[in-house]
């Protein structure tokens, strides 16, 4: 776990002091930059020492053979992985001839410095070559929100105390040996398929620019990547160029006297393609490079923080009382931002571009955190976001008419569209994620009256997916809708009838394609729908299963959940967590053992099926057995704490899940950020504590606050609109920023806003309760021993 005296606590920067070594890959993973696009791990600018080296291109995988002990129809037989592409940020130091090494000589100075507003990595560094020559260096990358396809390296040199010799080289690398522990080689699946996966196509340089075009070896998959220079130097100062298969290299050569520097600019640009030629690739990473070239390095920097200027104003979330949690809040928010963005027309990973966890697959977080958040963050991100699932529409069907289904089955975890998910109970059984995506439809249909995405993809998804819930369901005997053997968010209780969470999401799925096939009927004949399939889907919906144990009292995560064995908590050690890797799977699906929530997330995806009481009784009851041993689950405890009343409980989760990778909670910070998480921060916030809820017709607020947040301000965009609201102990502020007058709801009090003038209303006290323990165990860390 990272301490907390690792990084400083500032509001908008994330300052790391000084160089832990033993903490350079979780370090490479918090400091990363990407756009959605390109994704660079904060590896050092030398290359050397390294924890996990990457270079990540958004929807660029190779395939892997993905085997099963016994085959069984429906199995997938291949998986996608995320490779490390051609690394474009190494440039090597040489002073008087000794290697730029920080493992030897002496380090005087080593700060890095992630800027949130400027969105560049900054790097200051002082040190000591083994024989005494000093030297100073100063960089600053950047991954460009504005040019999609560019990222820029700004590297100084300065002599200390004595002239120098200086070389710096300046370096495309393919296939480069990793020296650091990368998750995917401790599977044996991946390994022989992934040890160099690019074959080289072309190499070039020219003056100053150097170029690489590769293809991988089993996708089929062509990429391009180059560089191009701005020198400034002394008059001496030499330069020179190669290039071979997998290198491309420009030598900077020349003298410094002390107060001399030697900068040098770096423009990159990367692009691929599964269908363009070699020639149309090489062409469109030159055009980038003269794009960035023309622009320059202060024009990048200044499109930079312009874009980011729109995004905090649209976006930020201002708490007080807490600079530690302010400066995660932020941290989280960033990085969504940075996975998102210009990842137009491709899925958004689970960890982003900041390392290849989980294979670099996208999975059901995308669309149930990410893209809640980003709906009202970023709209039109969640656009291309939902405009990629239709794209693979067409896989969804085949896969759904391989497992007998109507409609479309999306995947469990994929890259490119196909289902790369081994273990069945998840990868075919895990349904759910097919509503989850109906949902995020529908919220960014209700967040942006986008007519013609209604109409076209939107239309079609709903569609599709109402087809799937009609054909895998049925009526029983008492004509309730019933939908057995699901896996829902739970992965510690699969394969189970009537999961409440599954049911109350299809019934919502079902509910709103009927809706808008009766808006669109015109379009909703084009795709096939008759009144007597709308009929169906409305009876199926009406007639959904929910389970409900009448003896406590409580909802039924599924049918007899509330029957199965207990566990024992108390014989259960520390060490066993997560339980998974210490318990077979039977014993756990047939045991009261959360992983992560479940009932808890229907509370609050589907809060408009459950009264305020029936809400506190399920939530005592199901956080006395949720082990949270999933970084999801958090986020989702902390927004229903909130809206029951455990205030204090939910500031905790908040710190839970906002320091899950500036802290690395769950120890895997290594692997890449948890980006669902990080969204989460948002969601605990906004809808925990802001009490924000989008099941009407337009927004609703209840917000409330803990103790130890005195005041919470936060922002966001609702059709073309953009909004503030400030809360504090005993009254919120609502203020109409941009747009034309909005109508939401206070609790149940119907205000309309205008610009120019706030609205203050009182803020109703949470009910009083006792907080539910947290399982033996499982305590939650609390967050007021370093607030």
């Amino acid at each position: 776990m990272i301490g907390s005296d690792i990084f400083s606590v500032e509001p908008w920067t994330v300052t790391e002091r000084e160089l832990h070594l033993d903490l350079l890959p979780q370090s490479e993973s918090i400091m990363a930059l990407a756009n959605g696009h390109i994704g660079l791990r904060a590896n050092l600018d030398e290359g050397e020492p390294t924890g996990i080296s990457g270079t990540y291109l958004n929807g660029f995988y190779e395939i892997r053979p993905l085997p099963h002990a016994e085959a069984a129809y429906g199995d997938p037989e291949a998986g996608q992985t995320m490779i490390n592409v051609t690394n474009g940020k190494l440039i090597r130091l040489l002073v008087n001839d000794e290697p730029f090494d920080l493992r030897y000589g002496t380090l005087r100075r080593h700060e890095r410095v992630l800027d949130l507003r400027a969105g560049v990595l900054r790097r200051d560094v002082e040190w000591l070559s083994p024989t005494g020559q000093g030297v100073r260096v100063h960089s600053t990358r950047l991954v460009s929100f504005v040019q999609r396809s560019v990222a820029a390296i700004c590297y100084e040199v300065e002599p200390m105390g004595s002239p120098a010799r200086i070389v710096v080289q300046s370096e495309l690398v393919a296939n480069e040996p990793v020296d650091g522990h990368d998750p995917v080689d401790d599977d044996p699946r991946a390994a022989a398929a992934l040890r160099a996966p690019l074959v080289a196509e072309q190499h070039t340089h020219d003056g100053l620019r150097g170029g690489l075009v590769h293809r991988t070896q089993g996708s089929g998959l062509l990429m391009a990547a180059g560089m191009d220079h701005l020198v400034d130097g002394p008059d001496e100062t030499v330069t020179t160029a190669q290039s071979e298969p997998d290198l491309a290299r420009v030598t900077v050569s020349t003298r410094l006297e002390p107060g001399q520097t030697l900068r040098l600019v770096k423009m990159l640009a990367y692009g691929w393609s599964s269908q363009r030629s070699l020639h149309s690739l090489r062409d469109q990473v030159d055009a980038a490079l003269a794009s960035a070239m023309r622009t320059g390095w202060e024009g990048l920097l200044a499109e930079q923080r312009e874009y980011l200027d729109d995004v905090w104003d649209r976006a930020d979330v201002e708490l007080d009382g807490d600079p530690a949690l302010q400066q995660a809040v932020r941290f989280a928010l960033f990085h969504v931002i940075q996975a998102a963005a210009r990842a137009e027309g491709r899925a958004i990973p689970a960890k982003g571009l900041t390392g290849r966890g989980y294979d670099g697959h996208t999975f059901w977080d995308s669309e149930t955190y990410t893209l809640h958040a980003l709906t009202y963050l970023a709209p039109e991100v969640v656009k291309h976001a939902l405009l990629w699932r239709h794209s693979t529409m067409d896989l969804a069907e085949t896969r759904a008419r391989e497992l007998g289904f109507r409609g479309v089955t999306f995947p469990w975890r994929t890259i490119r569209g196909q289902e790369c998910s081994g273990y069945w109970p998840a990868g075919t059984a895990a349904l759910h994620i097919n509503a989850d995506i109906a949902d995020a439809v529908h919220r960014y249909l209700r967040a942006t009256e986008d007519g013609d995405f209604e109409q076209g993809p939107g239309l079609e998804i709903l569609v599709a997916t109402a087809r799937l819930w009609r054909s895998i369901g049925h009526h029983d005997a008492e004509g309730r809708f019933r939908i057995d053997r699901v896996t829902g968010p739970d992965e510690y209780t699969a394969l189970v009838d009537n999961n409440v969470y599954t049911n109350l999401m299809a019934a919502r799925n079902l509910r709103t394609a009927a809706d808008l096939a009766v808006r669109h009927p015109h379009r909703a004949t084009d795709l096939g729908v008759d009144q007597e399939e709308i009929a169906s889907w409305r009876d199926a919906a009406d007639g959904i299963e929910v389970p409900y144990d009448h003896e406590l009292g409580v909802t039924a995560q599924s049918e007899a959940f509330t029957r199965y064995r207990t566990w024992d908590f108390q014989a259960t050690p520390a060490d066993d967590y997560p339980l998974l890797l210490h318990h077979p799977y039977y014993l756990l699906y047939s045991s009261q053992v959360v992983k992560q929530a479940d009932l808890v997330l229907a509370l609050f995806k589907c809060g408009d099926c459950f009264d305020a009481e029936q809400k506190a009784r399920d939530f005592d009851y199901y956080e006395r057995i949720t082990v949270r041993d999933s970084s999801l689950s958090a986020a989702i405890q902390g927004v229903v704490a909130a809206e029951v009343g455990h205030l204090d409980l939910a500031y905790d989760y908040l710190g839970e899940t906002a320091f899950i990778d500036l802290r690395d909670l769950a120890f895997n910070t290594r692997d890449g950020l948890h980006l669902a998480s990080l969204a989460g921060t948002w969601l605990v916030a906004v809808a925990g504590f802001g009490g924000l809820r989008d099941t009407a017709d337009t927004l609703c607020f209840d917000p409330r606050l803990p103790s130890r947040i005195p005041r919470m301000s936060f922002r966001l965009v609702y059709r073309d609109r953009r909004l503030q609201v400030e809360v504090h102990a005993d009254e919120a502020c609502y203020e109409l920023l941009d747009g034309e007058p909005l109508e939401i709801l206070h609790r149940d009090q119907l205000v309309t806003l205008r610009r120019g003038s706030p609205q203050t209303l009182p803020v109703t006290p949470a009910p009083r309760r006792m907080p539910p323990p947290q399982p033996p165990g499982r305590p939650i860390p609390r967050r007021h021993r370093d607030a």
